[in-house]
């Protein structure tokens, strides 16, 4: 009996030095993060997201020390994807790697389930890539004034396969469209690596393509590239759109990264900052070299204000395309 009573009392003394020294027991919370962080791609196999993503994941982990691991979720013109992470926690394991036409233009075209000028903040602008016109190696068009003569005597009968309707390679065919009063046969794929891929085997015979999904192609003989977005050549041998009538701002995309909004800003920071760092990174920077794409950064919160301003003039754009 004295012994049972010995043990009560040290049982409750070690209990009320627990409640006294509360902070002393109660286990720290653990600092993000915890687990591997979710990159979702709103779009299929093979594109330049996904190939971008994989140098990202390759590397970032040295800067998290948690796995990053790529989920693809193509479907809906790049919407099936993004509503998926709109919906998840906002607890920084879910990130949504996207561009700006489905980021700030889709809402212009179709009724969202989600605001996103409200459900999403921006992480980082990964970098930029200017839109290439291409067809097989073995087309019989040779330049690009060999499809718009084709194109103009045959209006909507050239099969331009794209990567979902308002996304990243259909908003410049509508551009092109429209600047050149052509039609082509819109075509849309789950991404820019299926419409690639409708290319090679022909089921298309034109489409449009990024540095990251072009340049082996290219070297191989497999298409063959006719002209490009920006002020400036790419190839020596390729115009520009400026050169062929088509304005200067056509064909450019953005690859942005983002956050389910309500997301800690302490998370925000660390992922913010892992992107930062891995600027700095030679492996990266090599890898992302050998994928032809360039490493044009910027910090989510400097981002914020583009996309604010792109907001307003895909608007513009959404009205200027669909007028007649």
């Amino acid at each position: 009996m004295i012994r049972r009573n010995l043990l009560k009392l040290a049982l409750g003394a070690t209990m009320a030095g627990g409640l006294v020294a509360g902070a002393a027991v109660t286990p720290a919370l653990a600092e993000y993060p915890e687990k591997p962080i979710t990159l979702v791609i709103p779009l299929g196999a093979g594109g330049s997201h996904d190939l971008n993503a994989r140098v990202i994941t390759s590397v970032i982990p040295a800067y998290l020390n948690q796995a990053m691991i790529v989920r693809l979720t193509p479907g809906s013109g790049g919407q099936k994807g993004t509503q998926e992470v709109a919906k998840s926690a906002p607890d920084g394991y879910t990130l949504l790697f996207t561009h700006n036409y489905i980021d700030m233009l889709q809402q212009h075209v179709e009724n969202l389930p989600y605001d996103p000028n409200k459900d999403f903040v921006p992480v980082a602008r990964i970098n930029y890539a200017p839109i290439g016109i291409v067809v097989r190696g073995d087309s019989r068009y040779k330049t690009i004034d060999d499809v718009f003569e084709y194109a103009n005597a045959n209006p909507g009968k050239m099969k331009m396969a794209h990567s979902g309707n308002w996304g990243a390679l259909f908003v410049p065919a509508a551009q092109i469209m429209k600047a050149k009063g052509v039609s082509f046969n819109m075509i849309p794929y789950k991404g820019g690596g299926p419409a690639m891929q409708a290319l090679l085997k022909g089921d298309a015979e034109i489409t449009m393509g990024f540095p990251a999904t072009l340049s082996g192609l290219i070297d191989s003989g497999k298409i063959r590239i006719l002209a490009t977005a920006g002020e400036k050549r790419m190839f020596d041998d390729v115009p520009t759109f400026p050169e062929i009538g088509i304005s200067g701002d056509a064909g450019f995309m953005h690859r942005v990264v983002v956050a389910p909004a309500g997301t800690p800003e302490d998370v925000l920071k660390k992922l913010r900052q892992a992107f930062v760092d891995l600027q700095k990174d030679q492996t990266y920077t090599r890898l992302m070299s050998r994928l032809g794409e360039n490493t044009d950064f910027i910090d989510g919160t400097e981002y914020q204000k583009m996309r604010e301003a792109q907001a307003v003039d895909y608007k513009a754009l959404v009205e200027e395309i669909t007028s007649n």
